[in-house]
């Protein structure tokens, strides 16, 4: 559409941020084959096989998404823990504590990503933009994480769930342990453990490298060429597991932005919603675009990039499409919802809703106090 009022010209290819482009696939890809592996089931299973208690259960599933979104991102964190969740709980838990549990888990991970610039794809923009150190990009956003973990744990410990698991996870029905991709043919998997150990340790030597390379040591396009060749060697078929309608996404972004930047009314209008309101710019933009677009749109025009940091991340919470991992989530609980005897899936919008929007405004809160 803005295409319309800026027609297509070379001057487009200035307007995309190909180094954001580049390591956003070099760290897609890894982490698509590190899972692709069986690493994160593998770490939640060991973690997870000798709790009995539900409650205990909950807490250890919600802190893995906390924690590991820091770097696997909180999409990845959610794709592989929420199954996980499904099929533990939903035999040994009430609904609505399954419900809630999913629930909390989208927002640890949300809220856990937010603390690191690899943890969702505005940090990893924003980042690349505010040119300091991670240990500085950390300290803006360690008081809003700490304060929603605090609060996570605390909806945990009120919990009125008091069961039992009655199973370990090492011991999963079949059918179940399907559902998360824990088990797999013995002879098989006897047979391909050495070449996976060795596909193992090379991803993580590349995960390592991306890492690098956000911290700038490295050029950014490194890591997509070797991520790409690696991965063309090893294992081709997680390159299409790449999420590259987000790349697209980004890309179409950078180009929107830049046409917008160029119309002089448009640009004036968002010059003065954002400038000196980045934070609530930010917050109110994702709630109806998501976080990640709303980064995008709204960096170009902005005085205060840690306000807008802030923004949209804490805008991440409140509704569905707020951050698009929350879409992710609710997904996941709907397909098997009904066949596993759990709320529906309107129960869940309702929850997920409530609690979202009461992190959101204890964020909103906290950053106005400060």
């Amino acid at each position: 559409m803005s295409a319309f009022f800026v027609p297509p010209a070379a001057v487009y290819f200035s307007y995309i941020d190909f180094d954001t482009l580049y390591i956003l696939f070099a760290l897609m890809a890894v982490i698509a084959a590190l899972r692709e592996c069986g690493v994160f089931d593998t770490m939640a299973r060991l973690l997870c096989s000798r709790i009995r208690s539900v409650k205990m259960l909950c807490a250890v599933l919600t802190s893995l998404c906390f924690f590991t979104s820091m770097l696997i991102t909180n999409d990845v964190a959610l794709l592989t823990f929420v199954p996980f969740t499904l099929a533990l709980l939903a035999h040994c838990a009430k609904g609505s504590t399954v419900l809630f549990t999913v629930v909390l888990e989208t927002v640890a991970a949300n809220t856990g990503s937010m603390l690191t610039p690899l943890g969702n794809p505005q940090n990893l923009f924003l980042f690349s933009k505010m040119n300091c150190s991670v240990s500085d990009f950390s300290s803006v956003i360690l008081p809003y994480s700490a304060v929603c973990f605090i609060l996570i744990f605390a909806c945990i410990f009120f919990m009125k769930e008091k069961g039992r698991t009655g199973l370990a996870v090492r011991k999963l029905p079949e059918k179940e342990a399907d559902t998360v991709s824990l088990l797999e043919d013995k002879d098989a998997a006897a047979k391909k453990e050495p070449s996976k150990k060795i596909r193992i340790a090379v991803y993580s030597l590349l995960f390592v490298f991306c890492i690098l390379c956000v911290v700038r040591i490295f050029p950014k396009w490194s890591a997509a060429l070797s991520a790409f060749l690696v991965l063309l060697i090893l294992n081709r078929k997680v390159l299409l597991k790449v999420d590259y309608m987000l790349l697209l996404t980004f890309t179409a972004f950078f180009i929107f932005t830049g046409n917008i930047s160029s119309l002089p009314s448009v640009h004036a209008f968002l010059e003065s919603f954002v400038q000196n309101n980045e934070f609530f710019a930010g917050v109110v933009s994702s709630q109806v675009i998501s976080n990640v677009p709303a980064a995008l749109l709204l960096y170009p025009f902005s005085s205060d990039v840690k306000s807008l940091l802030l923004g949209v991340n804490a805008g991440g919470l409140g509704t569905l499409i707020a951050s698009l991992a929350s879409l992710i989530s609710f997904k996941l609980y709907s397909a098997p919802a009904k066949k596993l005897g759990l709320p529906s899936s309107s129960r869940y919008l309702l929850v997920f809703t409530a609690v979202n929007a009461a992190f959101l405004l204890i964020l909103c809160i906290f950053y106005y106090i400060q």
